[in-house]
């Protein structure tokens, strides 16, 4: 493993450390040999940190080498940076990429395409399953992927039939790897880490909060051409969802439901505004195959 990889991967275990400076970082330093050199003064005068935080920064910085013990308890864990050759580049070109990817499972996973992102409520309806199953176990048997959440509901349910049906899935959660959220799904977490795949923005020891989750969200749509989904509510995690996928250029489908149902509004916002309505399988199949060649060429 490079030096210039190791420093890149020590610096981001340090909880002074957030993700604009990384990007930063990366953008001007890509092999981390300057702020290797840096004085406690010019952290604040570049960087613009604190002169507390820079001196507890550059002391961290000075304590590095490429046998430290934050590193070796990485070990256990697959790691990408941005500057790696097997870096997934559906997420390397979008507006706001992650610097570090932190992954337990089958890293091949993180290039297969077709990928799917499938989202929605937490809550769902007690016909959400039914309606599930009848449009993604024929993309399961086609070798499709779906790219989730993890979190209760919609999330869950792709993960499990992807899983129960031999497929493909990849979960991306708030937090490290280390502290795996909600706690109603580590039996879940665990079958994903054996089999499929799980990945996170986030160091292992961080533990989940609230903003992580919208923010992981972009990462979710960005692994797939196109997001879809089920049951969300108006201003949910599944819209913040959708309109990363946007911004991003993929596609966004939607399910449509009864107009009594609370879950389906979010849904129904989506096709108003130009969401792809999505009554069968045929229609992702269709959106797919008038896709595939501008993503491939990404």
């Amino acid at each position: 493993m490079n030096l210039s990889r190791l420093r890149l991967i020590y610096l981001a275990q340090s909880p002074l450390v957030t993700r604009s400076f990384l990007q930063k970082l990366t953008n001007e330093d890509p092999d981390c040999s300057k702020i290797y050199d840096c004085s406690s003064k010019e952290l604040v005068d570049h960087y613009q940190f604190s002169n507390k935080k820079a001196e507890q920064l550059y002391h961290y910085i000075q304590q590095f080498d490429s046998n430290h013990p934050i590193l070796k308890k990485l070990r256990q864990f697959k790691i990408w940076t941005i500057h790696d050759q097997d870096f997934p580049p559906y997420l390397k070109y979008i507006p706001d990429p992650p610097i570090i990817l932190y992954g337990l499972g089958r890293s091949d996973y993180l290039t297969h395409s077709p990928a799917l992102a499938v989202v929605g409520t937490r809550r769902p309806s007690k016909d959400a399953k039914k309606h599930m199953y009848q449009l993604l176990k024929t993309l399961v048997d086609r070798d499709w992927l779906f790219v989730s959440g993890m979190a209760n509901g919609i999330d869950g349910y792709a993960h499990r039939i992807a899983d129960y049906y031999g497929g493909k899935t990849i979960a991306v959660i708030a937090g490290g790897l280390s502290h795996p959220y909600p706690p109603e799904h580590l039996d879940l977490f665990q079958r994903l880490t054996d089999k499929h795949l799980v990945i996170s923005e986030y160091p292992p020891h961080v533990r989940p909060e609230r903003y992580h989750f919208p923010e992981r969200n972009r990462i979710i749509s960005g692994l797939a051409f196109a997001t879809l989904v089920f049951e969300a509510q108006e201003r949910s995690g599944s819209l913040i969802t959708a309109d990363q996928a946007l911004e991003q250029g993929r596609e966004v489908m939607a399910v449509p439901h009864s107009i009594s149902l609370e879950q389906a509004k979010g849904c129904h916002s989506l096709i108003q505004n130009g969401a792809k309505l999505v009554q069968n399988t045929y229609d992702i199949l269709q959106e797919w195959e008038e896709s595939k060649l501008n993503w491939q060429q990404i």
